[in-house]
């Protein structure tokens, strides 16, 4: 559907901003795809980031306006009231482009019906979750939102934000999107208990029932006198299918801006910049009503294992190396890295050597790297590898550990993963500095941990013990207990540390 004439500008907003009253001065292939006015909010999520922004808002405004039904995000922000103020400043509206290979293609997004701050508008998100009108809730909150122990994946009820909140009085000083969606759903179940689907959409093995694990701890360690009846509920009225997302989303950078100003002739203080590729997939496990995302190429699968494990260990699992093996050779974006003599090689390398860990019924893994070097290689991108790199300490056991001790237990050879943890650990050195920063410039939840573990001068060569120490603190006991897995990625390290891959 096409925008009707907008209003004129309202007092107080310059007429130059994106908003309603600039979509009839926008060209037709620059506008929502469907009226924004006419959507309501009907979906939930939790994540107001660029990721967000780019895939499923984009596949939920597609089908709303395929399907002629008003699907509506209201979208929460968990931390940054900046954007929260910004969409609303522009009716919830924002540009993304896409880089690509010919050239930027660039156009608005009208999906968010709503946009919230967790904190702020705590009584406003309690009443969408209890509202029998919404029917899915989403997350992109980042590995690190779930507050999972490592090795088990239970909650980590001693973590100071997640006790916090388990000692609140009230939802208003939730501090988590974990313990704000369990009150939410607690109070869904009070107010009459209407099925509800809750879809994690972030980068983890069976990610919805990781999300439902937390949820669950959370609820069973809270104070809540129907906490039984809420565990009772949760098992028969909510639904937590995993899903598959992927599409390349870079931080979006001053310049990006100001192209989104010439494609719109419109500011938009919040645009996103994309990959052209999008790849939703979801396991058809939904308690209720849902947007037709398969009217914009989403899959609904019985079991989405096998992509799962392709995109985390190839795609998520490239990444990681990438970054951490670029950054060590100077590199300062993915493209940049597959410029180099060893970038496409080191992709196609792990692509093979973690092949005969994924499970029959996905994606070819040679077709996947493929495509693979093709997206990295996109001259428009500029996805930045210390962006990529930060909580690595989060994001390599669901990445390679896997797939590693699956290897290992087979007697298989590692060369490319042992190279890639040689990575990681070069990189989790402490900047000199004294930021809290690591060497690179990446952030890590678990930044003081992994410093500690090389005892002493943090610029003396690490050795096999700051290898085990560092294993052990994310989970890896096991791995840390392999001597000859150990000694090849301590055999790697001084090559990086002068600056050199060698694959």
């Amino acid at each position: 559907m096409t925008p009707p004439p907008a209003p004129a500008t309202p007092p107080g907003r310059p007429s130059s901003a994106l908003g309603f009253a600039a979509l009839d001065r926008l060209a037709p292939e620059l506008r929502p795809a469907v009226d924004p006015r006419e959507l309501r909010s009907r979906t939930v999520h939790f994540g107001l980031g660029a990721f967000h922004r780019a895939h499923q808002a984009v596949c939920t405004e597609h089908a709303a306006a395929r399907s002629g039904e008003p699907w509506g995000i209201a979208a929460v922000a968990p931390r940054s009231a900046d954007t929260v103020a910004a969409l609303r400043a522009q009716d919830g509206l924002y540009s993304v482009t896409e880089r690509r290979g010919d050239g930027p293609v660039t156009r608005v997004v009208g999906s968010v019906t709503e946009a919230l701050h967790m904190g702020a508008d705590a009584a406003r998100i309690d009443a969408l979750l209890a509202s029998p009108e919404v029917t899915v809730v989403t997350l992109t909150i980042t590995e690190k939102g779930y507050h999972r122990l490592p090795g088990t994946g239970a909650l980590d009820t001693g973590a100071p934000e997640i006790a916090a909140d388990l000692a609140a009085r009230d939802t208003a000083g939730t501090a988590t999107v974990v313990g704000r969606l369990a009150a939410g759903l607690a109070a869904r179940m009070r107010a009459g208990g209407a099925p509800v689907t809750v879809v994690s959409c972030d980068n983890m093995a069976a990610n919805g029932r990781a999300l439902a694990t937390v949820v669950r701890d959370f609820t069973e360690a809270s104070s809540w006198s129907d906490r039984h009846a809420v565990l009772d509920w949760l098992e028969t009225s909510v639904a937590f299918p995993s899903t598959v997302v992927d599409r390349i989303v870079p931080a979006t950078a001053e310049a990006d801006r100001a192209a989104a100003h010439r494609a719109l002739g419109v500011r938009d203080a919040v645009p996103v910049v994309a990959e052209p590729y999008r790849q939703w997939v979801l396991e058809d496990a939904f308690a209720g009503a849902r947007p037709p995302w398969e009217r914009d190429g989403a899959l609904f699968v019985p079991d989405v294992v096998p992509y799962q494990l392709t995109k985390l260990r190839l795609l998520n699992g490239s990444h990681s190396a990438l970054a951490h093996l670029g950054a060590a050779a100077g590199c300062g974006s993915v493209a940049e890295t597959l410029a180099t003599q060893w970038g496409e090689r080191l992709v196609r390398a792990l692509c093979a050597e973690v092949a005969p860990t994924l499970p029959a019924g996905g994606p070819d893994p040679a077709a996947y790297a493929d495509d693979l070097v093709e997206r990295f290689r996109n001259p428009g991108m500029r996805h930045l590898l210390q962006q990529i790199g930060s909580d690595g300490s989060l994001k390599i056991p669901e990445r390679w550990f896997g797939a590693l001790r699956a290897l290992r237990a087979a007697s298989a050879e590692t060369p490319v993963l042992a190279l890639a943890l040689a990575g990681w650990v070069n990189a989790t050195r402490p900047a000199p500095d004294g930021s809290g920063r690591q060497v690179y410039g990446t952030t890590d939840p678990a930044a003081n941990a992994l410093a500690a573990c090389r005892r002493g001068d943090p610029d003396t060569p690490d050795t096999e013990n700051t290898v085990r120490r560092l294993l052990g603190v994310v989970g890896a006991a096991d791995l840390a207990g392999d001597p000859a897995l150990v000694s090849a990625v301590t055999a790697r390290l001084p090559a990086l540390r002068a600056g050199r891959v060698e694959i």
